[in-house]
C-alpha cells in the first residue's frame, strides 16, 4: 500500500524464492510507506521468515526486486544494514555477556548510536545492566533484543515476535515504544502471531500464505470487508457443535456454528430474529451460557483464520 507522493520505505515486486522443489515465496508484492507499522502475518511455513531474510540482505530472491530505503539488499546488504534495525526472536546475544556490554557492543557498530544508559532505562533493563544474558527471563531477553535493534537509530526496523514471552506490563511498554517509533518517523515491519497486537499497532496488514499475498489493507478495511452477514458469540463453556448445528437445522436455519477460537463461534449468515433464537435454543439445550453476542463484527484474528484456515500447521 503506497501513500501518494511518497516513496515506500520497503517495496517488494514479484519476489520469488525457491529451495529445491519448495517455493517459499511465490510472486510476492507489497510495500510499506515511511513512518508506518506494517504487520506481516501468516501461518507457520507461509514464507514470512524467508521474505524478511531477503529484505535484510541475508538471502537473495530468485526473481523480482526488493527496495529497502531505496537500496537493493541483495546488491548492497551492508549499506542496507547500516540503516535498519533487526530484532531476532531468539535474542542473538552471547550467553555469558552482560546486558550493558551487549548493548554497548552493538552500539559500537553505529556511527551515531543512542545513549546506552537511556535505552536500558527505556526498555526497563537498567537494574539488570550487569546481569548475564543467560540469567535473563525470556521477556527480558526480548527487551534486550529490541534495544539492540534500536540502538543504531534505524530508519526501518524489523521486529520478529517482539512481545513473545513478555508479561502484560512489558508487552504494553513495547507497544508504546513501537507507537513512538512511528511518531519519530521510523518504519516498522512487524511479524507476530498475536492478532490483537497486529490489530492494535499496525497501519497496514499484509497476510501471506504459501508464499503468496492473500490479503492486505488496514485493520479496519480487512475486518470490514468480511464483516457483513455474520454473527459472533462467546460462551462460558464449550458447545457440542454437532448437537448445536442439529438444533439449528431443526429450527429451519440453513447455517451452522463454526469455532473461531476456544469458547468463541461464528455463523456466516445475516442476523435475523429466527437465527438468534435458534442459537440461543441450541445453547440452552446444553446449559451453556452465551456471554457475548454481536452482529456484523469480526476481529483480525477471525479474518486471518477465515483466509488461512483453522487447521494446525507444522
Amino acid at each position: 500500500m503506497k501513500t501518494p507522493g511518497t516513496r515506500p520505505a520497503l517495496e517488494l515486486v514479484d519476489v520469488t524464492k525457491t529451495f529445491g522443489s519448495v517455493t517459499a515465496v511465490d510472486g510476492l508484492s507489497f510495500s510499506a510507506p515511511p513512518a508506518t507499522v506494517t504487520a506481516l502475518l501468516g501461518p507457520n511455513g507461509a514464507g514470512k521468515t524467508t521474505t524478511i531474510e531477503m529484505c535484510e540482505g541475508f538471502a537473495t530472491p530468485d526473481r523480482g526486486t526488493i527496495s529497502v530505503l531505496g537500496l537493493d539488499p541483495s546488491k548492497d546488504p551492508q549499506a542496507v544494514r547500516r540503516r535498519i534495525g533487526i530484532m531476532l526472536q531468539g535474542g542473538g546475544a552471547y550467553p555469558g555477556i552482560r546486558v550493558k556490554e551487549m548493548l554497548q557492543l552493538v552500539a559500537s557498530y553505529s556511527a551515531h548510536p543512542l545513549d546506552v544508559d537511556w535505552l536500558l532505562e527505556t526498555v526497563g533493563l537498567s537494574k539488570h545492566a550487569r546481569t548475564n544474558y543467560r540469567r535473563l527471563s525470556g521477556g527480558q531477553q526480548q527487551r534486550l533484543s529490541l534495544a539492540c535493534a534500536l540502538v543504531g537509530r534505524p530508519e526501518l526496523v524489523f521486529l520478529d515476535e517482539p512481545t513473545a514471552g513478555m508479561d502484560a506490563q512489558s508487552r504494553l511498554a513495547v507497544w508504546e515504544m513501537i507507537s513512538s517509533l512511528r511518531q519519530d518517523g521510523v518504519t516498522t515491519i512487524l511479524t507476530t502471531h498475536l492478532m490483537d497486537e497486529a490489530e492494535a499497532l499496525a497501519d497496514n496488514v499484509v497476510i501471506i500464505d504459501h508464499g503468496q499475498l492473500v490479503a492486505q489493507g488496514t485493520p479496519d478495511e480487512l475486518t470490514a470487508s468480511t464483516a457483513a452477514g455474520q454473527l459472533s458469540l462467546a460462551t462460558t463453556s464449550a458447545l457440542d457443535l454437532e448437537r448445536a448445528n442439529t438444533t439449528l437445522r431443526a429450527s429451519g436455519v440453513d447455517s451452522q456454528l463454526t469455532p473461531t477460537r476456544p469458547l468463541s463461534y461464528r455463523v456466516d449468515s445475516p442476523p435475523t430474529p429466527k437465527l438468534i433464537k435458534a442459537i440461543a435454543t441450541a445453547a440452552a439445550e446444553q446449559n451453556v451460557l452465551i456471554k457475548d453476542f454481536s452482529a456484523a463484527h469480526r476481529s483480525l484474528e477471525d479474518v486471518f483464520l477465515n483466509i488461512t484456515g483453522t487447521k494446525m500447521r507444522n
